[in-house]
Formats: structure tokens, C-alpha cells, sequence
């Protein structure tokens, strides 16, 4: 369990993210976690919810930007809520470069850790 307790929990998450290492990523969440992707078909995106749901939501990333990497970050936290902007730069499966600015609104449980991430990306053009 790792609880987000400072601006630097938080870059150890996005270094856990840039380093698509799952299994360091799902320590940061509660057992009922939620992971808004801002990519679907509802206006939240798409929606999973429980940790094997939100595992699943975050290889699914991974596999469709292979090289997927989150910089530039910036953070800050307060009481049970959380936020970090970031870029994110990669390349699709179809060979599409990306380079999207977006954040991440992080509601936290009790013992610190992430009760829900919900995800934002600009439309780039």
C-alpha cells in the first residue's frame, strides 16, 4: 500500500506509470478503486471499477501507446483530493505519434490511497 501523502507520492506514481509497471501502480489504489479513461462512449469516457477492472483499463493503455510516457508533470494535493497535469507523448499501435496535454483528478480514500482517477486529455487537431 502506498499512500498519497505529498506532491512526491505523486511523481512516484508517474514514474511508475512511465515505467508501465502494473503491478507498482495497482499498490497506489483501494480495492474498490475506479479509473475514468477519457476516451468512450458516455461523457465520462470509459468507466472501470474494481481493481481488476481498473488493471485491465491500464493495459489496455499500454498495449495502444507502446511507448506511452508522462512528463512535465506538475502537482498538488489537498485533503482527499488530488490533481497532476502532465504530458503525454507516445506512439499509437498504427504508428501515430501523440503529444496531448492532460491531467489526472484523483479522489483519495482515508489511508491515502487512490479511491478514484479520473482522467482528462486536450483534443488535439
Amino acid at each position: 500500500m502506498i499512500e498519497m501523502t505529498d506532491e512526491t507520492t505523486l511523481s512516484a506514481l508517474v514514474a511508475a506509470f512511465n515505467a508501465h509497471d502494473l503491478d507498482l501502480i495497482m499498490r497506489f489504489f483501494t480495492d474498490d478503486c475506479v479509473l475514468e479513461a477519457p476516451r468512450g462512449s458516455e461523457p465520462w469516457g470509459t468507466r472501470y471499477t474494481g481493481r481488476d477492472a481498473v488493471r485491465e483499463g491500464l493495459a489496455a493503455r499500454f498495449a495502444g501507446i507502446p511507448d506511452v510516457r508522462y512528463g512535465d508533470e506538475e502537482h498538488w494535493l489537498c485533503g482527499d483530493h488530488a490533481v497532476s497535469k502532465w504530458l503525454l507523448t507516445g506512439t499509437t499501435t498504427a504508428g501515430e505519434p501523440i503529444r496531448v496535454r492532460g491531467c489526472d483528478l484523483f479522489e483519495l480514500a482515508p489511508d491515502g490511497r487512490i479511491r478514484r482517477k479520473d482522467s482528462y486529455w486536450k483534443i488535439v487537431t
